[in-house]
């Protein structure tokens, strides 16, 4: 298959399917009858569009760039992303059977460069863009165009880095209609680099493809861009504050983009030069990262010294969301705030001096590689105190679980868990042993993938209201919040196990016995992109037909007076457009408190009368089970007539018990289907979309009947495929019937209560 067509049609249909729904909703939301005034009006028309795209694009308005920012980095997430999924397509299998081992390499190191440099940085510019200004009751950013060309510097980067992809589909097009000539040899020159997003010498050196360069050049330019925003921030943060907002009341996540900016200042720049070097290596013939009058080693100091403080950039802004979301719903303030502050302080002054970690296999004096361990081991302890106070902080106080919170308290268990895997990997035998392996890959993508997004999506769910004047489908976006968390758990666990069974990363081929492992973290990947997805849905989808906004306070902060200036900000702004009077509410307590019994958590609370039903549910749930499987089982027995499942499948069942054969494997998948799938089920029921429960039922069956199609497959090709795929979709909505209308039925009968 041609990766460059495969993959710009997937992107391309994820637009397209964005813009359907968009248009859907608008075309579905309750008109305006004259009654009130309209929320938001958009006229399709040439003169209107011509408008709406000077204003876009020559507006300096801080909130409006941020939305910029956020639009773009969704865009580049979603590209990186189908990179990530088209590699995880591959490893299905134990051998290169999709991709070609070199099409395998341009997909990793385009989904690294992609979601590092043009995903994770400007996502926080534009949350930070929107809502810094906000938080310290400034009129605007320091320095509104400066902040307005930052911005535009990053879409002609992407297209620089990124250019490979699409003139590798240009060549295709021609190529079709029998276009030949030099004019064109452009477009069949350029194919993305296979370098791995580290760009290491000398191989990035001795790389014929010229689309390096290019890609060098995109990332200098996103490098000047990203170091312009932290001089508007540091400067804004410094100079910009309202009369009533002091160093000593700043807020958590303004503390967090100020230490991030600072980091930027010392890291880009050198990246900066460290890419003119690489440049005029490849072009002018000098020598910085050659043997001969050079070090490649050279490059790699370089490149982490800039590379480890990027983790703590695009690290602390999400501890900064975390520290200022989790507290709104655990109604108190955030424990240790002043050591908070601290601690992040302290990682920004200690990233500097770690990066020769990366570095323990090059041969470097056993001397500097302990020093380098020392302090990489001690970077856990700021990273602790951050971690020990966001757990106090829910300890002591009254939980609700919504979806931020739902992502907030997830974040922190697999920061934890990405966390403690790096402490292993800071010392050296450790390092030593795992360094090649999927253990590393584990381990980075806890952190990047289990705390970074996880925030993003959570500030997109908190902040939605101010963005939008809308709410959101509440119970969609928690059913997302768990399939996302589920998602990234179940592939980064995989991978971890994997690595510390030794098995080398960045290859598209592996041993079989690895083969499972493989899989599930590819199940695990694909339940991320679906939940990527239901998180878009709801986004676009509530922009239109979400309920309006009546009340500024829509999570209830001031009862626990935290109601922000962002807030108070939005509550004027009702006010003053469309006349919605702040609301007070009947009792208040201060976030922080004393006093005992007052602060003790919901969710011990709700320990007890759970305790009463769970024997029940389980009960039901299990029988649900019994009646679904058996229900499915006579779908699977009938494509089996039919030549298109293969019974014999169920024998790998029993492998993984040591045991053989078709009747085990059949008793495993049925107690599967009674157990492990049915009291899922019953825990996720309530959160999972659609009404009445046998819609629940059929919803949850079609998600799982993913899985199943990829654990079950054996070799079905053509009309079989196509046959196996919807004879699989079938038997999962017997199992979602039968599971759900037995399940209904059972705790109605029993009088169970939720």
């Amino acid at each position: 298959m041609n990766r460059a067509v495969v993959e710009l049609t997937i992107l391309g249909s994820i637009l397209c399917a964005c813009w359907f729904v968009f248009w859907l909703s608008k075309k579905r939301a309750t008109k305006p009858d004259g009654g009130y005034r309209s929320r938001r009006e958009f006229d399709v028309d040439l003169e209107t569009l011509k408008r709406t795209v000077v204003h876009w694009t020559t507006t300096t308005n801080h909130r409006e760039i941020g939305i910029l920012y956020i639009l773009f980095g969704t865009f580049a997430a979603l590209w990186g992303g189908t990179d990530a999924m088209m590699m995880r397509t591959e490893l299905l299998t134990p051998n290169a059977d999709i991709w070609s081992t070199e099409t395998y390499n341009a997909l990793f190191t385009a989904h690294g460069i992609t979601m590092l440099f043009f995903f994770v940085t400007p996502v926080f510019f534009g949350i930070a863009n929107y809502f810094v200004p906000l938080l310290i009751d400034a009129d605007d950013m320091a320095f509104p165009r400066l902040n307005a060309i930052g911005f535009w510097l990053l879409p002609p980067s992407l297209f620089l880095a990124r250019g490979g992809l699409p003139a590798q589909v240009v060549g295709q097009f021609l190529n079709l209609f029998n276009i030949h000539g030099d004019l064109f040899q452009f477009f069949w020159t350029l194919r993305e680099p296979e370098l791995g997003w580290t760009l290491y010498t000398p191989l990035s050196i001795q790389s014929p493809n010229p689309q390096v360069n290019f890609l060098i050049l995109g990332l200098h330019l996103s490098g000047i861009a990203t170091t312009l925003g932290a001089i508007n921030f540091i400067v804004t943060i410094a100079y910009e504050r309202g009369k009533n907002v002091g160093w000593e009341n700043l807020d958590i996540f303004v503390w967090n983009i100020l230490t991030t900016s600072g980091l930027i200042l010392f890291a880009f720049p050198l990246l900066g030069s460290a890419l003119i070097m690489l440049l005029l290596d490849r072009n002018f013939g000098t020598t910085f990262f050659i043997s001969e009058g050079g070090d490649p080693i050279l490059w790699q100091h370089l490149f982490w010294f800039f590379g480890h403080p990027e983790v703590y950039i695009i690290f602390l802004p999400a501890a900064g969301l975390m520290s200022f979301i989790l507290p709104k719903f655990a109604g108190r303030k955030l424990f240790g705030f002043t050591f908070v502050v601290y601690s992040t302080l302290a990682i920004g002054i200690l990233s500097f001096g770690v990066w020769a970690h990366h570095m323990f296999t090059t041969g470097i004096d056993p001397r500097i590689r302990a020093s380098f361990m020392a302090v990489s081991i001690a970077i856990a302890v700021p990273s602790a105190i951050k971690v020990f106070n966001w757990i106090t902080t829910i300890w002591s106080g009254n939980v609700r679980l919504t979806a931020p919170m739902v992502l907030c308290i997830s974040s922190i268990g697999t920061f934890v868990v990405g966390g403690v895997t790096g402490i292993f990997l800071a010392t050296i035998p450790v390092d030593i042993l795992y360094h090649g392996t999927y253990y590393v890959v584990g381990h980075f993508h806890f952190i990047v993938m289990g705390i970074i997004p996880f925030m993003m999506i959570a500030a997109s769910y908190y902040w939605y209201p101010i963005l939008t004047g809308r709410l959101y489908d509440r119970q969609l976006a928690l059913f997302q919040s768990i399939l996302l968390v589920f998602g990234s758990v179940l592939t980064f666990g995989a991978l971890i196990l994997m690595g510390l069974l030794t098995l080398p990363r960045r290859l598209a081929f592996y041993p079989p016995e690895f083969a499972s492992f493989q899989r599930i973290a590819t199940v695990g990947a694909f339940l991320i992109g679906l939940s990527v997805l239901l998180w878009l849905y709801n986004m676009l989808w509530s922009f239109w037909s979400g309920t309006p906004v009546q009340t500024a306070d829509v999570w209830g902060l001031k009862r626990t007076q935290q109601f922000t200036r962002e807030w108070q900000w939005f509550e004027r702004r009702l006010e003053e457009k469309y006349g919605i009077e702040p609301t007070e509410p009947e009792t208040t307590r201060p976030s922080s408190t004393t006093v005992p019994g007052e602060g003790s958590p919901t969710v011990l609370r709700t320990v007890e009368p759970l305790l009463s039903t769970i024997p029940r549910v389980a009960l039901a749930a299990g029988t649900g089970g019994l009646v679904g499987t058996t229900l499915m089982s006579g779908v699977l027995f009938t494509a089996t007539i039919l030549g298109v499942f293969d019974l014999g499948s169920f024998s790998e069942l029993a492998e993984l018990v040591g045991m053989q054969g078709v009747a085990v494997g059949y008793l495993l998948f049925l107690a599967g289907g009674m157990t492990t799938w049915a009291l899922l089920f019953a825990v996720f029921a309530e959160y999972l979309p659609g009404r009445p429960r046998i819609i629940t039922g059929l919803a949850y069956a079609t998600i799982i009947s993913v899985g199943f199609a990829l654990a079950f497959y054996t070799g079905q090709t053509d009309l079989q495929l196509l046959a196996y795929v919807v004879f699989v979709l079938i038997a999962h909505w017997f199992y979602g019937f039968g599971l759900a209308v037995t399940f209904e039925y059972l705790i109605s009968r029993w009088q169970v209560k939720g």
